[in-house]
């Protein structure tokens, strides 16, 4: 009993003993203020704690994460808080794989730079690298942290990633395939047997991509319902994996079932919305033919986008598939759930920080108060990508309830003002230099101002131009323009100053009409001692040009410089002869052709066909400079600028070119993904023309091959290496050329 009071007076005494806090200090805390810190304390100054309530402090601070270590020390009434807290990080780097990549760093890494230092985090991020690079198909990676401590009492974390192995496919087989090909698979499945020569271009080298293998039994079951197999089952992939050498055998297990032809296609309108019989206008499946899951697909969006159109913005188009396995057919059933009709409540626009307001808005086709229709957003989208003045842009649908919503629009600026510089080099005109100063979108306004000049060893040009597209923010547009220059010649000189002016008027979303008047002046200076020489001097007379053009332009791709969709198609006429001497009309019509092919083949790549057709007609006087050439980018790559042309022969044997009233040009290309990140792409091509003036049989010639396109910092640039094809003699070639600030 006597040893049990003792105890009880000592603990007593000691749960007792408190302090009475006179003032509270901190010292080295950084990261939580003062009045914040002390608004956490469960006492005040003026009370009294004890050793369980301070330790209750320390760990309250210690759980908001900013510190390695907390101790408090207590004298004379003043207690301190000493805090050492974690450091910043403020440089994180990733080197041995995608060491450039600053998307990775944010969606892999995440660790950010002013952070602070946690260790589970960093061990967090570094099990993230190393299953980024198992997708990839690297195996037995291995990530190291490195720590710098910087004279600042910063940190530096370097995440060093050591690429394991990739496994390579050797040998892929599928059981149970009799009704399709298994070729066909390979269309649509990411892990590939390996090919020879699998490291050249469009071929399959056979690295296994692990996050596709659950991903590849779909896609073949999605290729059989193509064709009708509707119970196509897949089984998951069978791998054996020899680790020693890092190779892999696949096999799948398949039972295709039976085809399924269409029976029937019904429509279900919850609400009718608008007649059947015009949403079967646009259904491309067919009763009785072979179910095709691709094709329904397609017409559910298009049915979605027809009543989308009526402003039921909402709307849900939900199939099913009613199928019949004793008569092996399936009745497609399109359930339409529409909605309410929606208003657009308000238009906000962001991104635009050079961009007025009123330039993004006048190329919208919804605007408050309007009804939502599915295709004008999407035109809205096409015709701010066909400005020019803007890399990307999106316009987001926000819902505010079943009646409204408001379109954010996200534009990003691109470089539209900027120097550029382009030239190429000739075995005939030797080297040419351009330099322009040009905006597209002057102090944002929508204005197109330049001033040109270049200059070779043969010719000098020189222009200045202002347009704008939308006068006063109406759908007419107009322009000024005023140039001067000269073409030297083996035996000549060609000197043209001239000037021009026009309107256009917008007629609908896509057609456009113009109508402008030029003048010029344009003389030959040609040396005296070849004056005897020359078989016809009429194709050296001076003259005066005074004519009128009209033309119609029809444009719907969905992007200025790089589009991926869409016609370009212009038809102008010109007549000369309104005042002065020279005396003719010309035709030129010219059509290109963009189809981006990313949902066909995977990735990024664009095809592109691009034609022109010039005429002249000769009324009176056709002068030697009013004619046409080939040559040059624009019409034929591989030939100098303007050297396809036919010729006449002087009494001395000289041979000089005179144009031809005729003429038709061909390019096709094909645009890919080089460097991404830099916005590079490579594109190849083939180009034929033809020229003459009774026939375009006259002369025939063609180019081939390759070249960059580069969204540089300051515009966009092209460089081409071409190779000419069928080149007779005197033909004059160029293997390379560059322009900037041109569309591809």
């Amino acid at each position: 009993m006597r040893i049990f009071l003792v105890t009880l007076l000592t603990l007593l005494t000691v749960n007792s003993f408190a302090y009475t806090i006179k003032a509270i200090n901190y010292n080295g805390m950084v990261h939580i203020s003062e009045s914040v810190a002390l608004r956490m304390l469960d006492f005040e100054i003026g009370e009294d704690v004890d050793d369980e309530i301070i330790d209750g402090s320390i760990k309250k601070y210690f759980k908001q994460g900013y510190f390695d270590d907390i101790w408090v020390d207590f004298e004379d009434g003043n207690l301190t808080f000493h805090c050492k807290e974690k450091p910043l990080i403020s440089k994180v780097e990733l080197k041995g794989w995608k060491e450039a990549d600053k998307d990775i760093i944010d969606s892999v890494v995440q660790i950010k730079r002013g952070s602070l230092y946690d260790e589970k985090k960093l061990e967090a991020a570094k099990k993230r690298i190393i299953e980024a690079l198992s997708q990839d198909g690297k195996i037995d990676s291995v990530v190291e942290i490195e720590k710098e401590y910087l004279e600042n009492g910063s940190i530096k974390i370097t995440f060093i990633a050591n690429e394991g192995e990739e496994i390579i496919i050797n040998h892929l087989e599928y059981s149970g395939v009799v009704g399709l090909e298994s070729d066909l698979f390979d269309e649509v499945i990411a892990n590939k047997e390996a090919e020879f020569m699998g490291w050249f271009w469009g071929r399959n080298s056979g690295e296994m991509s692990l996050g596709n293998l659950e991903y590849d039994p779909l896609r073949i079951r999605d290729m059989y319902m193509q064709y009708g197999y509707l119970d196509a089952k897949v089984n998951e992939p069978f791998v054996r994996v020899n680790f020693d050498h890092y190779t892999a055998d696949m096999s799948y297990q398949i039972q295709e079932g039976n085809i399924y032809n269409i029976s029937g296609i019904s429509i279900n309108q919850l609400k009718h919305v608008i007649d059947d019989e015009k949403i079967r206008e646009i259904i491309s499946l067919e009763k009785g033919e072979a179910f095709n899951i691709k094709t329904f697909r397609d017409d559910a969006q298009k049915i979605k986008t027809l009543i989308a159109d009526l402003s039921y913005a909402f709307v849900q188009v939900v199939p099913d598939l009613k199928k019949n396995k004793k008569e092996k057919t399936v009745e497609v059933v399109f359930k339409v759930i529409p909605g309410e009709r929606v208003k657009i409540r308000n238009v906000l626009i962001s991104g635009n920080s050079r961009t007025l307001d009123r330039i993004v808005r006048r190329e919208l086709y919804l605007g408050p108060g309007d009804m939502y229709s599915s295709t004008d957003l999407k035109d809205s989208r096409s015709s701010l990508g066909r400005l020019g003045y803007f890399d990307g842009n999106t316009i987001e649908e926000k819902r505010i309830d079943n009646h409204t919503m408001d379109l954010v629009v996200k534009v990003k600026e691109a470089p539209t003002g900027n120097i550029q510089v382009g030239g190429g080099y000739g075995s005939y005109g030797g080297l040419m230099i351009s330099l322009a100063v040009d905006d597209r979108n002057i102090w944002g306004s929508g204005i197109n101002v330049g001033v040109q000049a270049e200059k070779s060893e043969m010719t000098q040009n020189y222009s200045f131009n202002i347009s704008n597209p939308r006068l006063n923010d109406s759908d007419f547009s107009g322009n000024f323009s005023i140039y001067k220059s000269s073409y030297d010649y083996d035996d000549y000189s060609v000197y043209t100053d001239g000037i021009s002016v026009g309107t256009g008027h917008k007629f609908t979303r896509y057609i456009s009409g113009y109508l402008g008047y030029s003048y010029s002046s344009n003389s030959y200076d040609v040396n005296e001692d070849i004056n005897e020489t020359i078989t016809d001097s009429y194709y050296f007379e001076s003259y005066a040009k005074s004519s009128v053009t009209v033309s119609v332009s029809f444009d719907n791709t969905d992007d200025y410089y790089l589009p991926r969709e869409g016609y370009v198609i212009s038809q102008s006429f010109e007549k000369a002869g309104v005042g002065a001497n020279a005396d003719f009309w010309k035709s030129r019509t010219t059509f290109g052709k963009y189809v981006g092919l990313e949902d066909y083949i995977g990735f990024d790549a664009i095809f592109r066909y691009k034609a022109r057709f010039y005429y002249a007609a000769d009324t009176g006087y056709l002068p030697l400079a009013e004619r046409f050439y080939m040559g040059g980018l624009g019409s034929v790559r591989g030939y100098e600028s303007y050297s396809i042309s036919p010729t006449l022969t002087d009494s001395d044997g000289t041979i000089r070119r005179i144009g031809g009233r005729q003429t038709f040009s061909n390019n096709v290309e094909m645009s890919f993904p080089l460097v991404p990140k830099a916005k590079m792409r490579l594109v190849t091509y083939l180009d034929w023309g033809f020229i003459g003036d009774d026939s375009l049989t006259e002369y025939s010639r063609g180019g081939y091959g390759a070249g960059i396109e580069w969204f540089s910092p300051v515009g966009p640039i092209q460089l081409m290496f071409s190779t000419a094809l069928n080149v007779q003699e005197d033909d004059k070639t160029a293997g390379f050329e560059f322009t900037m600030g041109q569309r591809f």
